[in-house]
């Protein structure tokens, strides 16, 4: 039996693992296959987080994972890490390291891996393995990654009515 999971005004897809410490903030929502695993150390997502499908969350031994307001977490993300600032893009398949700090409005782009210990300053666009920081975010950007979060806000809220149901499900 397929059911949608609400908790409070999140939503929380039925295949997602989300186990031990982990507080959401308003309208944060968890889609398919992915895990918060806040069982070292606390997990805490701001309001608005999108955590795409397949991605991974968890943290250091006694370091809290912080993931602030209108944050989106690409496909098949890995989040180990301190800290993600407001209004950031963690692309799909992007890793984030322990202990790093990913500072507000960056963009850490698709295959970037951030190694343990970084501090991304706020504004910055991260490339490569290493990560590197690369230039200044440009204001298309920052739209973008609004756009995202608006657009996963709407389509949890889709999910939650029932617009979609898994193959065989009436």
């Amino acid at each position: 039996m397929h059911r949608i999971q609400r908790v409070g005004n999140c939503y929380v897809a039925e295949s997602a693992v989300v186990v031990g410490d982990v507080q959401m903030g308003e309208g944060t929502n968890i889609w398919h296959q992915c895990v918060a695993r806040g069982d070292v150390a606390p997990i805490r997502l701001g309001r608005r987080v999108n955590v795409q499908d397949g991605s991974l969350l968890h943290c250091s031994g006694g370091v809290t994972l912080e993931i602030a307001d209108d944050v989106a977490i690409g496909h098949h993300a890995v989040v180990h890490c301190r800290s993600v600032g407001s209004r950031t893009l963690v692309a799909t398949r992007a890793t984030i390291l322990d202990e790093c700090v990913i500072g507000e409005d960056c963009l850490i782009g698709a295959g970037s891996v951030v190694t343990p210990r970084t501090q991304i300053p706020p504004g910055s666009v991260v490339l490569g393995i290493p990560g590197r920081v690369v230039r200044s975010i440009r204001d298309d950007e920052k739209e973008y990654i609004q756009h995202v979060i608006r657009s996963y806000q709407n389509l949890a809220t889709r999910h939650v009515d029932g617009e979609f149901k898994p193959f065989g499900v009436e």
